[in-house]
């Protein structure tokens, strides 16, 4: 077993107020897609004005931060919220869903790409390369707050969690997402950016790849406790992540029609 490193979820606390590791890893995640992106323009030799990247972020950033947290409260906790409304806005204490947040970004690429008159397909290609940046930074976020940890188990890798109520070994979920859903995904789309892919294909591999990992890790990853299994054996996540693949499917063979025109 691996013991927990106990970092403390605040970076600095000032009166009533706290800069959090978790909404850090955002920011860091959002400089970084930032940057990249202007890096992918100028590879592809992309013209754009100064303003075209900022104004790009501002669209994805408000929808992915309003759809996640959204999501989180419609998918995993709406009685809750329901009862406690002014929560919604807490987003520092974590209760992020990457569902959500995925609905969120692309509602407000579209609305990005229907105002300034640019292709959504070319466009959603050089944003999603970015994205497991911010999803591994995030799981990370997630491991520091010491939330989202994984079932019980007797691996050597496995750890107790120090908000986990019963105290007993479980698998460091969080971490197995960081690896699959950052750093694999991160590596398998960047190695194809420059093949010669229909427009969308990238976008479509990313939805389907991220299904399929997700789906697998959420056998570590502990339920949500007042949700618990649907039919005794799945769990939201899985399901949502079934909807992501088949999603992909259908947008890849939307994809191909489209290419083939």
């Amino acid at each position: 077993m691996i013991e927990y490193p106990n970092i403390s979820p605040e970076i600095l606390k000032i009166g009533p107020f706290a800069i959090r590791w978790y909404g850090l890893m955002y920011l860091i995640g959002f400089m970084c897609s930032y940057l990249l992106v202007r890096f992918l323009l100028k590879e592809r030799k992309i013209k754009y004005d100064k303003d075209f990247v900022e104004s790009l972020f501002s669209y994805l950033i408000i929808g992915l931060l309003i759809g996640a947290r959204l999501g989180y409260v419609i998918f995993y906790n709406l009685s809750h919220y329901l009862q406690h409304p002014l929560e919604i806005f807490a987003i520092w204490y974590g209760g992020m869903s990457f569902h959500g947040g995925l609905i969120g970004a692309v509602i407000g690429g579209i609305l990005f790409c229907k105002k300034f008159r640019i292709d959504f397909w070319q466009t959603s290609d050089i944003i999603i390369l970015t994205a497991p940046i911010g999803i591994g930074l995030g799981r990370i976020g997630n491991f520091i707050n010491a939330e989202l940890y994984g079932r019980p188990t007797n691996s050597p890798l496995a750890m107790i969690f120090p908000t986990d109520p019963l105290r007993i070994p479980r698998h460091p979920s969080q971490l197995y997402e960081f690896f699959f859903e950052g750093v694999v995904l991160f590596i398998i789309l960047w190695s194809i950016r420059n093949k010669n892919l229909p427009k969308g294909a990238i976008t479509s591999l990313f939805i389907g790849l991220y299904g399929v990992f997700r789906f697998f890790i959420e056998f570590f990853r502990e339920p949500d406790g007042h949700i618990g299994y649907f039919f005794g054996f799945i769990t939201l996540g899985q399901i949502l992540c079934i909807l992501m693949i088949i999603t992909a499917f259908i947008l890849n063979n939307f994809i191909i029609r489209l290419n083939q025109k």
